[in-house]
């Protein structure tokens, strides 16, 4: 199945959490879902309770052939109206599963690689009161602080006990989506000096257009993971198809058991997986930081820039057909 949230845009039947949609499998069409549920986040609060209905919704949404009526609940989807699934969530959690981009990251600034990451995830709380659309411009008040785009897929959670186990944390992914997680790579190494984490170096994350259930990646989502490759481009030059099931050192359901360790996380709870990367090279990056460490490494010097103004970046996903499976998060660099 999958979900998404249509953006309030001077309607006032729709507040900050948009109005949640069903949306057929080929992206074409949609389908308001008031009668059922209002949003995303209430449908995730009873998610027993809702989510039978929604898949029958999902359903007779896919058989509507394309020359076919639609219904007057139903329309042609617009993808520039969406906001992201969750415009805002009650916590956002980032993880950083891929080693390979870990140790290239902070072998740019100089860091080790702990051995503690080989057991023990790595993660940090960012703001989730602000979440772009994924056609949403990309702001930056100064292109001096390092603009950096970061491919990654996220899960969504219905409520999740206190010190859950593995097998328990499986069973509370409700949705997977995609997610430019923004990074101002000037600002980070002061910020994390002080030994408090990120706060202005993490301006707003973007999410795809639509958030999919994991029985919708059938064969693709398996062990918690998610196994295809994801694309990005800059400015329509590839920057990487990085498999995201390959290095991935932890997948979800160890990620939750970490943030679970210590409290419960209510249901809305966006886990990500951190910057899809590869060992292998030639599969290129999901990040411009981890391309520059590579090309320092392999030339001496690093050739590429950060995003500049005007730059559009691109990141999707596709099943063996070609087909978008969340749909493609596609942003502008804008002056603010």
């Amino acid at each position: 199945m999958k979900l998404a949230s249509l953006k309030n845009i001077g309607q006032k039947d729709l507040g900050r959490d948009g109005c949640l949609i069903v949306v057929s499998r080929d992206m074409q069409r949609a389908q308001r879902v008031k009668n059922i549920i209002g949003t995303l986040q209430e449908a995730l609060e009873n998610w027993s309770e809702y989510e039978p209905e929604l898949q029958q919704v999902y359903k007779r949404l896919n058989q509507v052939h394309l020359n076919q009526k639609l219904l007057p609940e139903q329309f042609l989807l617009d993808v520039r109206q969406l906001a992201a699934p969750l415009p805002r969530a009650y916590q956002w959690l980032d993880g950083s599963a891929y080693l390979s981009h870990v140790e290239r990251v902070r072998k740019a600034r100089g860091a080790e690689l702990p051995e503690a990451l080989l057991t023990d995830p790595l993660m940090y709380q960012g703001a989730s009161d602000d979440f772009s659309g994924a056609c949403e411009p990309i702001y930056a008040a100064d292109e001096t602080w390092g603009i950096d785009l970061e491919g990654e897929v996220t899960i969504v959670t219905d409520d999740v006990p206190y010190q859950c186990t593995l097998t328990e944390a499986a069973q509370h992914i409700r949705l997977i989506m995609l997610i430019n997680d923004v990074s101002l790579r000037n600002l980070i190494p002061s910020e994390l000096a002080k030994g408090f984490g990120f706060i202005q170096g993490k301006p707003s994350s973007c999410f795809s257009p639509v958030a999919v259930t994991p029985d919708e990646l059938g064969e693709f989502w398996h062990d918690c993971k998610v196994h295809r490759p994801l694309h990005v481009s800059v400015n329509g030059a590839q920057l990487g198809r990085p498999d995201a099931g390959d290095g991935m050192q932890f997948n979800f359901a160890r990620l939750i058991t970490h943030a679970a360790k210590t409290r419960r996380l209510m249901a809305g709870t966006i886990i990500g997986s951190g910057t899809v990367s590869n060992a292998d090279e030639s599969k290129g990056c999901c990040c411009l930081v981890e391309k520059r460490v590579l090309e320092i490494i392999n030339s001496g010097e690093a050739k590429t820039s950060f995003l500049k103004v005007g730059d559009q970046v691109e990141i999707e996903m596709f099943n063996e057909q070609g087909d978008s499976i969340f749909g493609a998060i596609s942003q502008e660099v804008k002056h603010c």
